[in-house]
């Protein structure tokens, strides 16, 4: 039974199981017989939750999805509002209320702040992954872990990195744009061609700035299971950091030469850690 939702959620995860056979066959100069134990039902794999970050959408993940699919596993790819961490963890552990069955929780970037409150006391949940993401302990914000280390495009003058839009119900609070001029340079590095940088960038879905000063509460990590892919290359999140928050939350992390959009230039090592996350926690 799951427990109830708190207002500071946290995020996810699962495992998988091998169906065993065994045959053993007799063969003499008399009629030979066979004797085959009865099988043990396979465990269920688990559903793979992939939960985008901001000024992005779900078809950050279709690589991967695609990856997953093959290998047999049921993919989810649920819209992350970008409202605000208690908001989008909310509606996230809403989701995830209405599966059955185990689940691997996947956060990429902002999804990382998201995953780890949705996912907190939900025992459905057997793993959580981070993709070059957040993964924040209780108090910590998107804006004190982007600028805890020297080095990412985000960490200066927002004026000069974001476009602002009014958010017309919530007075003094705005939707952020990633400037054109800006978005290659921090997610996709030399990595991605620029005609399709150009795509991303169009159709990217914006961040309230009030989800970069929230805080995060209490993190799921320190009773789930954690897996880390750090992009050394990341120009969102320096790979310093993510070292950082990977090691308090005593994560299992690979380190690959990709930007901030791992999962999309390196999709096969993404997909690898969310499988070895899942298996593991069979």
């Amino acid at each position: 039974m799951k427990l109830r939702f708190r207002r500071r959620l946290v995020s996810v995860g699962v495992a998988i199981g091998a169906l065993t056979l065994t045959g053993v066959g007799i063969g003499t100069a008399q009629a030979s017989t066979t004797h085959v134990t009865q099988s043990r039902p396979a465990a269920a794999k688990p559903t793979v939750v992939l939960v985008h970050g901001a000024w992005a959408d779900g078809s950050s993940w279709d690589k991967v999805t695609a990856k997953l699919q093959h290998d047999g596993y049921r993919v989810v790819v649920p819209p992350n509002l970008l409202s605000g961490v208690a908001k989008d963890a909310a509606s996230l552990r809403a989701y995830l209320d209405t599966i059955s069955g185990p689940i691997v929780l996947v956060g990429h970037s902002y999804g990382g702040m998201v995953i780890t409150n949705a996912a907190l006391g939900d025992e459905q949940v057997k793993a959580l992954v981070y993709v070059d993401a957040y993964i924040p302990d209780q108090h910590d914000t998107v804006f004190s872990l982007t600028s805890a280390v020297p080095g990412s495009v985000f960490g200066g003058d927002t004026s000069a990195v974001f476009d602002q839009v009014a958010i017309p119900a919530e007075p003094g609070n705005v939707n952020l744009y990633v400037k054109p001029s800006v978005f290659g340079t921090a997610f996709a590095g030399k990595s991605i061609p620029a005609k399709d940088v150009a795509v991303l960038a169009a159709r990217q879905r914006p961040l309230a700035f009030s989800a970069l000063i929230e805080e995060s509460g209490e993190p799921a990590w320190k009773t789930i299971p954690s897996w880390s892919v750090i992009g050394k290359q990341d120009a969102v999140i320096p790979a310093a950091e993510q070292v950082v928050m990977s090691e308090r939350a005593k994560a299992h992390s690979i380190q690959i030469n990709a930007p901030h959009l791992s999962m999309v230039t390196d999709p096969g090592a993404v997909t690898n850690q969310i499988e070895a996350a899942a298996k593991a926690t069979n």
